[in-house]
Parts: structure tokens; C-alpha cells; sequence
């Protein structure tokens, strides 16, 4: 009788993978632990060009021994290992969330040392199912109910298809013995109680409900990619409110979000309740209005156009200046015509500034002034002002103060700044 090897899950998840090309160099992020030490003996048997990367977080006694006992490893593979122990305090907050930030700017540190295509994790077809189940008690939308992605930019997860049984018992038949680390069994941590609690008890009651949750996630990835591909196609013509209102909500999160990063904005990056108002704004309403995101960035909709912007886009021209001639009276669009004599600077917005707008009534503030013209809040400390001594008397292309604006037919300064170099481009002379 023929003896079979059992199936080999870690190895196949690998040869299979449509995320790793050939030749592509591929950096392993090794813990120590069962999950990516069986990634990066695969990653070796499978002959990949190969590159480990480990991280000391420094916070339980006895981390160094594990990287030291992954250095052994690496040192038997013949593959080479970056390794990097936390020196500096821990972020505030979280310590599970200053954890991964850290690991993470590792990560991407050792990539551009070894100039390697992927970062590759060692998540699991378990890993995935937990990160559904937290998603769903958080409350989430399809984004959250895959999971967690196969790929985001250049970090791939090629074993979401392994369960984590099928990975200790493949480290088993080659004898390898890993390091465990004590907060997978945590309980004060969200993810070890879905793991140990949760979904233990729906197993009880629902057989075969892990393995459910898992096609889920797979089908809902499967419908996430084609809205993500069809958002990406819409960003590259430029959407407009109009695009998003017309689109499906998946298609249209995935617009912002696209915009959210090409903006400079991390990933993920954007709650629910930010996409929530963002899709609010883009139903309709006044223009210049915004929603603040994370990363010092707002979401705005000027002339029917969303952008997002950063509080670095709109400087303060270096360059803007007046140009005064006499006029008898024209009508250049972008001119105000003043009283002849008056003593006129370029001036920025400072507070108390107030002005009586023409064909207005009495004195108005200038930030009153700057909200009924749907002004963008980002642009308005870019925005040149017109100065009669201290008195402000024009606001180009907005308002002009009566009492200095030329009556028709008297000899007039002829006004318009020029030379603008940012700031709104209706402006420039």
C-alpha cells in the first residue's frame, strides 16, 4: 500500500499565491513565532529571493532570546535577517496600537534597506475570521467584513487560505519548535477573546460557523475589489459630486478613500464617520464647506469638484502685488475701481477686519463675509486683501467697500493684483 504525505497547506497557499511575481524580492516579517516561521521556511522551499526582517519590542523580559533565536534560524536558511530593538518609549495610548505603528515604520524601513517588493505577513485563515468577527461587533461596513486585505500596498498576506491547525502540524512534521508569545492568550486583548471566548461558543452551538465566516470574507473581498476597480477608474477621470452621488456607497468610500491617500493620508486612515460625512457633503448643498479628516486634511467640494486638501496647499503668495492706474470707468472683471487719492496696500486677514459691502447692508465681519462666499476655510488666510490705510475696502473677486468704491463718472484708481503664486487662481492678473 502506497503511503500519501498528507496535503501540504502552507507550501501550496505559497506556489499558489497570485501576489508574489516572479523574481520579486520579498521581505518576511518574523516574529518567531508559528505563523511566520512557517512562512519563511516555505518562503525557502519555495526558492523565493528571500530577506527577514524582526522587531524587538522590548516590552517582556526575554525578548532578546527570541531574537536571537531567530537570527540562529535565518543563520541556518542562509537568508538575511534586519533586526531592530524599540530604544525609545513607547507611543501613548495603546500599547497593542503603539505596537504594530512601531513594527510597521520598521517594516518599511527594512524594505527600502533591502529594496524588496513585498513585505510579506504571516496572517492566517484564522486571523482572518477573528478580524471579521471584531469588525462586525464594532459595527462595519464591506470593507470590514473581509477582514483584513490579501494585499495593501506593498504588504501581501499570501496564507489567508491556512488555518492555523494546518500550520502547527506542518512545523510539527519538519520538528520545528517555536516561541509562543503569552499575549496570544491575553484575554484582556479584543482579538484573544473572539479567539478563546467568542467563537469557541458560536462553534458550539453552529458547527462549521468559523469556516462560514470565513467564505464570507472571501466573497465580500471578491465584491470589495470590483468597486475598488471600478472608484479607481472614476478617480483617474475626475469625479464630481454628481459621480459619487451616483454611485453605489461601496464604490463611492472607495473614491474617498483612494483621494484620502493620494492626499498623503495613511492607510487605513478614515473612520466610518468620516466617510459618513463626507458622503453627506457630496449630496448637495452650499460649495467651500468641508469635513476635517485625520493628517491635518479636509474634505471639501468646490464648484461641484470634491478635493482634499492640506493645510500646506494654500500659502500666502511671495510674489502678489497691486497694480493701480487711473480708469475713467471699464469693466474688467477682476478690477475694483476706488476713489482716485487713496494711500492702497495688499494686506492678509488678521482679526477684527470688517468692512460695508456694496449692494450689502451696514457693517459686516470678514468672516461673515468669506462664509456666504463659500470660501474654503483653508484658503481664507491666503486670500489678498486691499488696504485704505487701516481700513479694509476690498476683498477681490468678493466684495468692495462702499465708501470707497468710485461713484460713475468721477476719475477712479483703476485696481488688480498680480504675480499671485497660490491662492485661487480666479485671482491672478
Amino acid at each position: 500500500m502506497l503511503r500519501t504525505e498528507p496535503p501540504d497547506a502552507v507550501i501550496d497557499a505559497l506556489r499558489g499565491s497570485a501576489l508574489i511575481g516572479r523574481g520579486d524580492r520579498v521581505l518576511i516579517a518574523l516574529s518567531g513565532g508559528p505563523d511566520s516561521t512557517a512562512l519563511l521556511l516555505a518562503a525557502a522551499e519555495c526558492g523565493l529571493d528571500l530577506v527577514a526582517a524582526h522587531y524587538d519590542h522590548a516590552l517582556r523580559e526575554g525578548s532578546e532570546l527570541v531574537a536571537l533565536q531567530v537570527g540562529e534560524l535565518c543563520s541556518r536558511l542562509g537568508v538575511e535577517l534586519l533586526t531592530e530593538r524599540r530604544a525609545a518609549p513607547m507611543p501613548k495610548g495603546s500599547v497593542q496600537a503603539g505596537a504594530r505603528a512601531l513594527r510597521y515604520e520598521f517594516l518599511d524601513r527594512a524594505r527600502a534597506a533591502c529594496n524588496a517588493r513585498h513585505v510579506a505577513l504571516a496572517h492566517t485563515a484564522d486571523d482572518l475570521v477573528e478580524g471579521v468577527v471584531l469588525h462586525l461587533l464594532r459595527g462595519c461596513g464591506l470593507a470590514g467584513l473581509r477582514g483584513m486585505p490579501a494585499r495593501r500596498g506593498h504588504y501581501i498576506r499570501p496564507m489567508l487560505g491556512v488555518w492555523r491547525s494546518e500550520v502547527s502540524d506542518w512545523l510539527r512534521r519538519r520538528q520545528i519548535v517555536t516561541h509562543d508569545d503569552p499575549a496570544n492568550a491575553d484575554l484582556r486583548y479584543d482579538r484573544v477573546r473572539v479567539r478563546m471566548q467568542i467563537l469557541p461558543a458560536l462553534e458550539l452551538g453552529r458547527p462549521g460557523i468559523t469556516r462560514r465566516f470565513h467564505g464570507a470574507a472571501l466573497r465580500a473581498a471578491a465584491v470589495y475589489e470590483a468597486a475598488a476597480a471600478q472608484a479607481a477608474a472614476v478617480l483617474e477621470a475626475g469625479p464630481t459630486d454628481a459621480d459619487l452621488r451616483a454611485m453605489s456607497e461601496p464604490q463611492a468610500v472607495e473614491v474617498l478613500k483612494a483621494m484620502y491617500a493620494r492626499a498623503g493620508g495613511s492607510e487605513p486612515g478614515l473612520s466610518r464617520s468620516h466617510l459618513a460625512a463626507m458622503l453627506r457633503l457630496a449630496e448637495g448643498g452650499r460649495g467651500g464647506r468641508g469635513v476635517d479628516l485625520p493628517g491635518a486634511k479636509r474634505f471639501r467640494i468646490v464648484d461641484h469638484v470634491p478635493e482634499i486638501t492640506s493645510p500646506g496647499a494654500s500659502q500666502r503668495p511671495t510674489r502678489a502685488r497691486l497694480e493701480i492706474s487711473s480708469c475713467a470707468g471699464c469693466h474688467h472683471p477682476q478690477a475694483a475701481h476706488l476713489r482716485a487719492g487713496l494711500e492702497l496696500s495688499l494686506g492678509w486677514r488678521r482679526p477684527g477686519l470688517r468692512m460695508r459691502p456694496a449692494g450689502g447692508r451696514g457693517s459686516r465681519k470678514l468672516q461673515d463675509i468669506f462664509v456666504d462666499a463659500h470660501v474654503p476655510r483653508e484658503e481664507r488666510d491666503g486670500w489678498p486683501l486691499v488696504f485704505a490705510g487701516e481700513r479694509l475696502v476690498w476683498v477681490p473677486g468678493i466684495a468692495v467697500d462702499v465708501d470707497h468704491l468710485s461713484r460713475p463718472g468721477d476719475p477712479a484708481e483703476h485696481v488688480t493684483i498680480t504675480q499671485m503664486l497660490a491662492g485661487p487662481s480666479k485671482l491672478v492678473g
